[in-house]
């Protein structure tokens, strides 16, 4: 669980934007999307490779 402590004064907005910021780099969300489906190990692999030759690809063309 998550605990922002909010300092008198202090605008409800920005202890806000702290939440967000700490929420998100928990992975929280990230982890639950993950767990929603399940795909094989070998179909992860593949779109690993996939996506580096993406890169690989766009790198390129920022050489040329």
């Amino acid at each position: 669980m998550l605990i922002i402590p909010v300092k008198e004064g202090e605008n409800i907005d920005r202890a806000l934007k702290r939440f967000k910021r700490k929420f998100d780099r928990t992975g929280t969300m990230r982890q639950l999307r993950k767990r929603q489906q399940f795909s094989k190990p070998s179909v992860e692999r593949r779109q690993q490779v996939l996506k580096a030759r993406y890169i690989q690809h766009l790198r390129d063309q920022e050489e040329i």
